[in-house]
Protein backbone atom coordinates (compact mmCIF):
# COMPACT_ATOMS: atom_id res chain seq x y z
CA UNK A 1 0.00 0.00 0.00
CA UNK A 2 1.19 2.89 -1.30
CA UNK A 3 1.23 6.93 0.28
CA UNK A 4 -1.33 9.18 -0.42
CA UNK A 5 -1.06 12.25 -2.48
CA UNK A 6 -2.72 15.67 -1.95
CA UNK A 7 -5.01 15.18 -5.07
CA UNK A 8 -4.97 11.42 -5.97
CA UNK A 9 -5.43 10.42 -9.62
CA UNK A 10 -7.74 13.57 -10.47
CA UNK A 11 -3.79 15.37 -9.77
CA UNK A 12 -2.62 14.96 -13.51
CA UNK A 13 -5.86 16.42 -14.97
CA UNK A 14 -6.92 19.27 -12.31
CA UNK A 15 -3.82 20.07 -10.54
CA UNK A 16 -2.65 21.74 -13.83
CA UNK A 17 -5.72 23.54 -14.33
CA UNK A 18 -5.36 25.15 -10.90
CA UNK A 19 -1.90 26.28 -11.44
CA UNK A 20 -2.90 27.71 -14.95
CA UNK A 21 -6.32 29.37 -13.38
CA UNK A 22 -3.86 30.99 -10.38
CA UNK A 23 -1.61 32.43 -12.65
CA UNK A 24 -3.93 34.22 -14.83
CA UNK A 25 -5.59 35.32 -11.58
CA UNK A 26 -2.77 36.73 -10.00
CA UNK A 27 -2.03 38.44 -13.40
CA UNK A 28 -5.36 39.59 -13.76
CA UNK A 29 -5.45 41.27 -10.12
CA UNK A 30 -1.77 42.72 -10.97
CA UNK A 31 -3.22 44.31 -14.09
CA UNK A 32 -6.41 45.64 -12.40
CA UNK A 33 -4.39 47.06 -10.03
CA UNK A 34 -2.16 49.28 -12.61
CA UNK A 35 -5.03 50.28 -14.65
CA UNK A 36 -7.26 51.35 -11.86
CA UNK A 37 -3.78 53.24 -10.66
CA UNK A 38 -3.41 54.81 -14.38
CA UNK A 39 -7.32 55.90 -13.99
CA UNK A 40 -6.41 57.11 -10.92
CA UNK A 41 -3.56 59.32 -11.87
CA UNK A 42 -4.97 60.46 -15.32
CA UNK A 43 -7.77 62.31 -13.24
CA UNK A 44 -5.72 63.55 -11.44
CA UNK A 45 -3.37 65.26 -14.22
CA UNK A 46 -6.52 66.46 -16.16
CA UNK A 47 -8.25 67.82 -12.89
CA UNK A 48 -4.90 69.64 -12.27
CA UNK A 49 -4.59 71.45 -16.01
CA UNK A 50 -8.12 72.37 -16.25
CA UNK A 51 -9.69 72.76 -13.12
CA UNK A 52 -12.10 70.43 -10.96
CA UNK A 53 -13.62 68.54 -14.10
CA UNK A 54 -15.54 65.55 -13.93
CA UNK A 55 -13.60 62.83 -16.14
CA UNK A 56 -14.78 59.71 -17.55
CA UNK A 57 -12.80 56.88 -16.89
CA UNK A 58 -11.86 54.37 -18.92
CA UNK A 59 -13.79 51.14 -17.88
CA UNK A 60 -13.65 48.56 -20.98
CA UNK A 61 -9.93 46.96 -19.56
CA UNK A 62 -10.80 47.07 -15.90
CA UNK A 63 -14.09 45.42 -16.35
CA UNK A 64 -12.28 42.89 -18.68
CA UNK A 65 -9.79 42.16 -16.02
CA UNK A 66 -12.54 41.38 -13.85
CA UNK A 67 -14.08 39.36 -15.81
CA UNK A 68 -11.11 36.98 -16.22
CA UNK A 69 -10.11 36.57 -12.22
CA UNK A 70 -13.77 35.92 -11.37
CA UNK A 71 -13.13 33.10 -14.07
CA UNK A 72 -9.94 32.08 -12.93
CA UNK A 73 -11.51 31.83 -9.30
CA UNK A 74 -14.42 29.73 -10.66
CA UNK A 75 -11.66 27.38 -12.45
CA UNK A 76 -10.02 26.77 -9.40
CA UNK A 77 -13.55 26.35 -7.24
CA UNK A 78 -14.47 23.63 -9.83
CA UNK A 79 -11.18 21.74 -9.69
CA UNK A 80 -11.05 21.51 -5.70
CA UNK A 81 -14.47 20.68 -5.82
CA UNK A 82 -13.67 18.06 -8.72
CA UNK A 83 -11.23 16.51 -6.38
CA UNK A 84 -13.01 16.64 -3.27
CA UNK A 85 -15.85 14.75 -4.75
CA UNK A 86 -13.65 12.07 -6.23
CA UNK A 87 -13.95 11.09 -2.90
CA UNK A 88 -17.42 9.37 -3.32
CA UNK A 89 -16.53 8.16 -6.27
CA UNK A 90 -12.87 6.90 -6.93
CA UNK A 91 -11.50 3.78 -5.61
CA UNK A 92 -9.72 3.54 -2.31
CA UNK A 93 -5.68 3.95 -3.48
CA UNK A 94 -6.81 6.92 -6.21
CA UNK A 95 -8.41 9.43 -3.78
CA UNK A 96 -6.13 11.17 -2.45
CA UNK A 97 -5.77 12.85 0.64
CA UNK A 98 -8.58 15.54 -0.12
CA UNK A 99 -10.49 13.05 -1.81
CA UNK A 100 -10.39 10.79 1.55
CA UNK A 101 -10.83 13.83 3.96
CA UNK A 102 -14.10 14.50 1.92
CA UNK A 103 -15.35 11.47 2.44
CA UNK A 104 -14.72 10.97 5.96
CA UNK A 105 -16.90 13.91 6.80
CA UNK A 106 -19.86 12.77 4.80
CA UNK A 107 -22.18 12.90 7.40
CA UNK A 108 -21.44 16.72 8.09
CA UNK A 109 -22.21 17.11 4.62
CA UNK A 110 -25.36 15.31 5.01
CA UNK A 111 -26.35 17.22 7.72
CA UNK A 112 -25.54 20.49 6.25
CA UNK A 113 -27.95 20.08 2.66
CA UNK A 114 -30.43 19.01 5.48
CA UNK A 115 -30.19 22.05 6.90
CA UNK A 116 -30.33 24.35 4.10
CA UNK A 117 -32.50 22.92 2.39
CA UNK A 118 -35.30 23.26 5.21
CA UNK A 119 -33.84 26.45 5.98
CA UNK A 120 -34.52 28.18 2.50
CA UNK A 121 -38.20 26.21 2.43
CA UNK A 122 -39.35 27.98 5.56
CA UNK A 123 -37.45 31.03 5.61
CA UNK A 124 -40.55 33.04 6.04
CA UNK A 125 -40.96 31.59 8.91
CA UNK A 126 -37.82 31.62 10.41
CA UNK A 127 -37.50 35.44 11.93
CA UNK A 128 -34.55 36.97 11.87
CA UNK A 129 -32.65 33.51 10.99
CA UNK A 130 -34.63 32.84 8.07
CA UNK A 131 -33.82 36.13 6.58
CA UNK A 132 -30.05 34.78 7.22
CA UNK A 133 -30.94 33.05 3.98
CA UNK A 134 -31.05 36.23 1.77
CA UNK A 135 -27.49 37.49 2.79
CA UNK A 136 -24.61 35.44 1.02
CA UNK A 137 -22.26 36.67 3.97
CA UNK A 138 -24.38 35.34 6.64
CA UNK A 139 -25.33 31.89 4.54
CA UNK A 140 -21.28 31.29 4.22
CA UNK A 141 -20.33 32.24 7.76
CA UNK A 142 -23.37 29.85 8.89
CA UNK A 143 -21.96 27.47 6.63
CA UNK A 144 -18.64 27.41 7.77
CA UNK A 145 -19.98 27.43 11.88
CA UNK A 146 -22.64 24.65 11.13
CA UNK A 147 -19.66 22.80 9.83
CA UNK A 148 -17.99 22.91 12.60
CA UNK A 149 -20.73 22.53 14.80
CA UNK A 150 -22.16 19.39 12.74
CA UNK A 151 -17.85 18.15 12.56
CA UNK A 152 -18.34 18.20 16.60
CA UNK A 153 -21.56 16.18 16.62
CA UNK A 154 -20.44 13.29 14.47
CA UNK A 155 -16.49 13.77 15.50
CA UNK A 156 -16.61 9.69 16.71
CA UNK A 157 -17.80 8.87 13.10
CA UNK A 158 -15.16 11.32 11.25
CA UNK A 159 -12.22 9.94 12.86
CA UNK A 160 -9.90 7.92 11.06
CA UNK A 161 -7.42 6.81 13.97
CA UNK A 162 -7.70 7.06 18.40
CA UNK A 163 -6.92 10.87 18.87
CA UNK A 164 -4.77 10.25 21.67
CA UNK A 165 -3.34 6.87 20.46
CA UNK A 166 0.62 6.42 19.56
CA UNK A 167 1.32 3.97 16.65
CA UNK A 168 5.22 3.02 16.25
CA UNK A 169 7.20 4.77 13.11
CA UNK A 170 4.71 7.20 12.47
CA UNK A 171 6.26 10.39 14.53
CA UNK A 172 6.23 13.77 12.48
CA UNK A 173 5.19 11.38 9.10
CA UNK A 174 4.17 13.31 6.44
CA UNK A 175 0.56 14.00 5.48
CA UNK A 176 -1.05 10.78 3.52
CA UNK A 177 1.54 8.56 5.33
CA UNK A 178 0.69 4.57 4.94
CA UNK A 179 0.24 3.66 8.80
CA UNK A 180 2.77 0.91 9.87
CA UNK A 181 1.64 -2.42 10.68
CA UNK A 182 -1.95 -1.07 11.20
CA UNK A 183 -4.37 -3.96 13.16
CA UNK A 184 -7.60 -5.15 10.58
CA UNK A 185 -9.76 -3.09 10.13
CA UNK A 186 -8.23 0.08 10.77
CA UNK A 187 -7.54 2.73 8.69
CA UNK A 188 -4.29 2.52 6.65
CA UNK A 189 -3.57 5.94 6.72
CA UNK A 190 -2.98 8.98 8.57
CA UNK A 191 -4.61 11.79 6.72
CA UNK A 192 -2.68 14.95 7.73
CA UNK A 193 0.22 13.24 8.98
CA UNK A 194 1.26 12.73 12.39
CA UNK A 195 2.83 14.30 15.16
CA UNK A 196 5.85 14.41 17.88
CA UNK A 197 4.01 11.81 19.64
CA UNK A 198 2.84 9.82 16.71
CA UNK A 199 -0.52 10.58 16.73
CA UNK A 200 -3.13 11.20 13.80
CA UNK A 201 -3.39 14.95 12.94
CA UNK A 202 -6.47 14.94 10.91
CA UNK A 203 -8.45 12.56 14.20
CA UNK A 204 -6.99 15.39 16.57
CA UNK A 205 -8.37 18.53 14.60
CA UNK A 206 -11.50 16.73 14.37
CA UNK A 207 -11.63 16.31 18.40
CA UNK A 208 -10.21 19.43 18.99
CA UNK A 209 -13.59 20.84 17.35
CA UNK A 210 -15.39 19.32 19.65
CA UNK A 211 -13.62 20.48 22.65
CA UNK A 212 -14.04 23.57 21.82
CA UNK A 213 -17.72 23.63 21.02
CA UNK A 214 -17.91 22.59 24.03
CA UNK A 215 -17.43 25.39 26.07
CA UNK A 216 -17.63 28.63 24.11
CA UNK A 217 -21.36 29.08 23.40
CA UNK A 218 -22.26 27.71 26.38
CA UNK A 219 -19.71 29.55 28.28
CA UNK A 220 -20.98 32.63 26.28
CA UNK A 221 -24.76 31.96 26.98
CA UNK A 222 -24.17 32.32 30.74
CA UNK A 223 -22.24 35.37 30.19
CA UNK A 224 -25.37 36.63 28.31
CA UNK A 225 -27.66 35.90 30.90
CA UNK A 226 -24.94 37.41 33.83
CA UNK A 227 -24.59 40.82 31.49
CA UNK A 228 -28.53 40.59 31.07
CA UNK A 229 -29.73 40.08 34.24
CA UNK A 230 -27.28 42.69 35.80
CA UNK A 231 -27.30 44.94 32.85
CA UNK A 232 -30.93 45.54 32.71
CA UNK A 233 -31.61 47.29 36.34
CA UNK A 234 -28.95 49.24 35.53
CA UNK A 235 -30.23 50.85 32.60
CA UNK A 236 -33.70 50.88 33.52
CA UNK A 237 -33.51 52.03 37.18
CA UNK A 238 -30.48 54.18 37.16
CA UNK A 239 -29.17 55.87 39.93
CA UNK A 240 -26.58 53.75 42.80
CA UNK A 241 -27.79 50.64 41.61
CA UNK A 242 -26.27 51.63 38.08
CA UNK A 243 -22.95 53.27 39.88
CA UNK A 244 -22.19 50.15 41.69
CA UNK A 245 -22.50 47.58 38.89
CA UNK A 246 -21.27 50.08 36.05
CA UNK A 247 -17.93 50.19 38.71
CA UNK A 248 -17.60 46.82 39.18
CA UNK A 249 -17.96 46.05 35.72
CA UNK A 250 -15.31 48.11 35.11
CA UNK A 251 -12.95 47.23 37.38
CA UNK A 252 -12.56 44.00 35.27
CA UNK A 253 -12.54 45.52 32.42
CA UNK A 254 -9.57 47.37 33.60
CA UNK A 255 -7.46 43.91 33.33
CA UNK A 256 -6.03 42.51 29.98
CA UNK A 257 -8.60 40.05 29.40
CA UNK A 258 -5.85 37.44 28.67
CA UNK A 259 -3.30 38.47 32.23
CA UNK A 260 -6.59 37.86 33.49
CA UNK A 261 -7.47 34.56 31.98
CA UNK A 262 -4.36 33.61 32.66
CA UNK A 263 -4.75 34.15 36.76
CA UNK A 264 -8.32 32.94 36.78
CA UNK A 265 -6.79 28.99 35.19
CA UNK A 266 -3.25 29.00 37.19
CA UNK A 267 -2.90 25.81 38.97
CA UNK A 268 -2.02 28.04 42.09
CA UNK A 269 -5.23 29.87 41.98
CA UNK A 270 -7.49 27.01 41.48
CA UNK A 271 -5.98 25.55 44.79
CA UNK A 272 -7.38 28.59 46.47
CA UNK A 273 -10.63 27.52 45.15
CA UNK A 274 -11.68 30.68 44.12
CA UNK A 275 -12.86 29.32 40.72
CA UNK A 276 -15.42 26.98 42.53
CA UNK A 277 -16.75 30.37 44.55
CA UNK A 278 -17.00 32.09 41.37
CA UNK A 279 -18.88 29.53 39.95
CA UNK A 280 -21.08 29.42 43.11
CA UNK A 281 -21.91 32.61 42.26
CA UNK A 282 -22.50 33.17 38.23
CA UNK A 283 -24.21 30.27 37.68
CA UNK A 284 -27.07 30.96 40.34
CA UNK A 285 -27.72 34.00 37.38
CA UNK A 286 -29.57 31.66 34.74
CA UNK A 287 -31.97 30.55 37.79
CA UNK A 288 -32.40 34.09 38.59
CA UNK A 289 -32.99 35.41 35.07
CA UNK A 290 -35.65 32.25 33.58
CA UNK A 291 -37.61 32.19 37.19
CA UNK A 292 -38.01 36.34 36.77
CA UNK A 293 -38.82 36.07 33.29
CA UNK A 294 -41.44 33.72 33.97
CA UNK A 295 -43.05 35.00 37.59
CA UNK A 296 -42.99 38.45 35.59
CA UNK A 297 -45.17 36.95 32.33
CA UNK A 298 -47.44 35.07 34.14
CA UNK A 299 -48.06 37.26 37.40
CA UNK A 300 -51.87 37.58 36.76
CA UNK A 301 -52.23 33.91 36.19
CA UNK A 302 -51.11 32.42 39.55
CA UNK A 303 -50.98 28.00 38.65
CA UNK A 304 -49.04 28.86 35.88
CA UNK A 305 -46.77 31.33 37.02
CA UNK A 306 -46.17 28.43 40.20
CA UNK A 307 -45.53 25.68 37.11
CA UNK A 308 -43.17 27.41 35.35
CA UNK A 309 -41.50 29.11 38.41
CA UNK A 310 -41.40 25.24 40.30
CA UNK A 311 -40.25 23.56 37.19
CA UNK A 312 -37.04 26.33 36.61
CA UNK A 313 -36.09 26.59 40.18
CA UNK A 314 -36.15 22.17 40.58
CA UNK A 315 -34.26 22.31 37.18
CA UNK A 316 -32.27 24.91 37.75
CA UNK A 317 -30.91 24.02 41.19
CA UNK A 318 -30.41 20.80 40.44
CA UNK A 319 -28.09 21.56 37.31
CA UNK A 320 -26.38 24.16 39.42
CA UNK A 321 -25.33 21.71 42.26
CA UNK A 322 -24.35 19.57 39.60
CA UNK A 323 -22.10 22.14 37.75
CA UNK A 324 -20.81 24.48 40.72
CA UNK A 325 -20.28 21.71 43.00
CA UNK A 326 -19.97 18.64 41.15
CA UNK A 327 -22.55 17.89 44.13
CA UNK A 328 -25.62 16.41 41.71
CA UNK A 329 -27.90 14.44 44.00
CA UNK A 330 -28.91 11.94 41.16
CA UNK A 331 -25.69 9.95 41.68
CA UNK A 332 -27.00 8.45 44.76
CA UNK A 333 -30.03 7.20 43.00
CA UNK A 334 -28.44 5.81 39.74
CA UNK A 335 -24.60 5.87 40.48
CA UNK A 336 -23.67 8.50 38.38
CA UNK A 337 -24.56 12.19 37.79
CA UNK A 338 -26.15 13.97 35.09
CA UNK A 339 -24.95 17.16 35.87
CA UNK A 340 -21.11 17.46 36.41
CA UNK A 341 -18.11 19.37 34.85
CA UNK A 342 -14.81 18.34 34.86
CA UNK A 343 -12.22 20.35 37.43
CA UNK A 344 -10.20 21.46 33.92
CA UNK A 345 -13.47 22.29 32.21
CA UNK A 346 -14.83 23.71 35.15
CA UNK A 347 -11.78 26.62 35.72
CA UNK A 348 -11.59 27.56 31.95
CA UNK A 349 -15.92 27.90 32.01
CA UNK A 350 -15.85 30.00 34.81
CA UNK A 351 -12.93 32.17 33.61
CA UNK A 352 -14.78 32.76 30.41
CA UNK A 353 -17.85 33.68 31.82
CA UNK A 354 -16.42 36.15 34.46
CA UNK A 355 -14.16 37.84 31.73
CA UNK A 356 -17.32 38.07 28.76
CA UNK A 357 -20.04 39.41 31.54
CA UNK A 358 -19.12 43.10 32.41
CA UNK A 359 -18.74 43.38 28.48
CA UNK A 360 -22.55 42.07 27.49
CA UNK A 361 -23.49 44.14 31.32
CA UNK A 362 -22.17 47.67 29.64
CA UNK A 363 -24.06 46.50 25.80
CA UNK A 364 -27.51 45.85 27.89
CA UNK A 365 -26.87 48.97 29.94
CA UNK A 366 -26.67 51.33 26.58
CA UNK A 367 -29.82 49.58 24.78
CA UNK A 368 -31.90 49.89 27.65
CA UNK A 369 -30.74 53.31 28.61
CA UNK A 370 -31.97 54.02 24.71
CA UNK A 371 -34.72 51.97 24.47
CA UNK A 372 -36.12 52.80 27.70
CA UNK A 373 -37.28 56.35 26.31
CA UNK A 374 -39.39 54.79 23.77
CA UNK A 375 -43.30 55.33 23.44
CA UNK A 376 -43.75 51.78 24.29
CA UNK A 377 -42.51 51.27 27.37
CA UNK A 378 -43.99 54.66 28.46
CA UNK A 379 -47.23 52.73 27.24
CA UNK A 380 -46.43 49.90 29.05
CA UNK A 381 -45.64 51.83 32.58
CA UNK A 382 -49.21 53.68 31.89
CA UNK A 383 -51.21 50.13 32.28
CA UNK A 384 -48.88 49.73 35.48
CA UNK A 385 -47.13 46.69 34.51
CA UNK A 386 -44.02 46.13 36.94
CA UNK A 387 -40.26 47.20 36.00
CA UNK A 388 -39.14 43.43 35.20
CA UNK A 389 -42.47 43.10 32.95
CA UNK A 390 -41.37 46.18 30.91
CA UNK A 391 -37.55 44.95 31.00
CA UNK A 392 -37.80 41.64 30.23
CA UNK A 393 -40.78 41.80 27.70
CA UNK A 394 -40.59 45.30 26.63
CA UNK A 395 -37.39 46.43 26.11
CA UNK A 396 -35.55 42.68 25.79
CA UNK A 397 -36.89 41.87 22.73
CA UNK A 398 -36.50 45.27 20.98
CA UNK A 399 -32.62 45.39 21.59
CA UNK A 400 -32.11 41.41 20.39
CA UNK A 401 -30.54 42.86 17.08
CA UNK A 402 -27.31 43.98 18.37
CA UNK A 403 -27.62 41.17 21.68
CA UNK A 404 -27.48 38.33 18.34
CA UNK A 405 -24.63 40.04 16.52
CA UNK A 406 -22.52 40.63 19.70
CA UNK A 407 -23.55 36.83 20.89
CA UNK A 408 -22.11 35.77 17.64
CA UNK A 409 -18.86 37.56 17.50
CA UNK A 410 -18.19 36.74 21.20
CA UNK A 411 -18.20 33.22 20.80
CA UNK A 412 -15.28 34.09 18.09
CA UNK A 413 -13.43 35.51 20.74
CA UNK A 414 -14.01 32.95 23.51
CA UNK A 415 -12.72 30.50 20.78
CA UNK A 416 -9.42 32.26 19.93
CA UNK A 417 -9.22 32.57 23.76
CA UNK A 418 -9.48 29.18 24.77
CA UNK A 419 -6.93 28.58 21.57
CA UNK A 420 -4.72 31.24 23.88
CA UNK A 421 -5.02 28.98 27.19
CA UNK A 422 -4.52 25.82 25.11
CA UNK A 423 -1.57 27.32 23.33
CA UNK A 424 -0.15 28.41 26.73
CA UNK A 425 -0.69 24.60 28.82
CA UNK A 426 -3.58 26.17 31.17
CA UNK A 427 -6.69 24.92 31.81
CA UNK A 428 -6.75 21.69 30.03
CA UNK A 429 -4.93 18.21 30.03
CA UNK A 430 -1.67 17.78 28.50
CA UNK A 431 -2.67 15.32 26.09
CA UNK A 432 -6.00 17.10 24.77
CA UNK A 433 -6.68 17.42 21.44
CA UNK A 434 -7.87 20.61 21.62
CA UNK A 435 -6.65 23.21 18.45
CA UNK A 436 -4.31 25.65 21.26
CA UNK A 437 -2.46 22.74 23.12
CA UNK A 438 -1.67 21.03 19.33
CA UNK A 439 -0.80 24.13 17.83
CA UNK A 440 1.63 24.58 20.53
CA UNK A 441 3.19 21.09 20.18
CA UNK A 442 3.60 21.71 16.85
CA UNK A 443 5.41 24.91 16.49
CA UNK A 444 8.63 23.52 17.81
CA UNK A 445 9.24 21.58 14.82
CA UNK A 446 7.54 23.91 12.76
CA UNK A 447 9.72 24.48 9.95
CA UNK A 448 10.76 20.97 9.38
CA UNK A 449 6.71 19.22 10.05
CA UNK A 450 4.73 22.24 9.47
CA UNK A 451 1.42 20.31 9.42
CA UNK A 452 0.74 19.50 13.18
CA UNK A 453 0.64 23.19 13.61
CA UNK A 454 -0.66 23.90 10.54
CA UNK A 455 -3.86 21.88 10.45
CA UNK A 456 -5.44 23.38 13.79
CA UNK A 457 -4.51 26.67 13.29
CA UNK A 458 -6.49 26.69 9.94
CA UNK A 459 -9.52 25.33 11.74
CA UNK A 460 -9.19 27.66 14.37
CA UNK A 461 -8.93 30.48 11.77
CA UNK A 462 -11.95 29.45 9.67
CA UNK A 463 -14.34 28.99 13.11
CA UNK A 464 -13.29 32.55 13.81
CA UNK A 465 -13.83 33.57 10.45
CA UNK A 466 -17.50 31.67 10.25
CA UNK A 467 -18.31 33.56 13.46
CA UNK A 468 -17.33 36.84 12.18
CA UNK A 469 -19.41 36.25 8.78
CA UNK A 470 -22.35 35.07 10.38
CA UNK A 471 -22.40 37.86 12.34
CA UNK A 472 -21.93 40.50 9.52
CA UNK A 473 -25.04 38.75 8.24
CA UNK A 474 -26.91 39.08 11.17
CA UNK A 475 -26.60 42.77 11.91
CA UNK A 476 -27.14 43.25 8.16
CA UNK A 477 -30.50 41.89 8.63
CA UNK A 478 -31.41 43.02 11.48
CA UNK A 479 -30.92 46.92 10.64
CA UNK A 480 -33.73 46.35 8.18
CA UNK A 481 -36.52 45.03 10.89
Amino acid sequence: MENLSWTGATGPFLVPVITIAAVVLAVAVAGRILVSLAAWATGTAAQTASGPVLMARPRGLGRTLDLVAQVAIGLILLAILLIALAGFILPVQSKGIIGWATLRFWPVWAALIVTFTLSIRFKRRLGLYGKLMDSPVGMVGLGIVLFWVFTAIFASAIITQDPLGQLSGMKNVMPGSVVKNPTEGAFAWYLFGGDHLARDVFSRMVMGAQRVLQIAPAATVFAFMVGVTLGLPAGYFGGKLDTLLSFLANLVLAFPVILLFYLLVTPEMVQTGIPMYFAAVLFLFPVIFFAVLFNSRFKTNPPRRNLYVGVTLLLGLWAYTGLAFNADPIRYLIGRPIFSMDPNMLNVFVSVVFVNSPGVFRIVRGLVMDIKARDYVAAGQTRGESPWYIMLWEILPNARGPLIVDFCLRIGYTTILLGTLGFFGLGVSPESPDWGSTINAGRKLLSMFPHPAVVPAVALMSLVLGLNLLADGLREESLKD
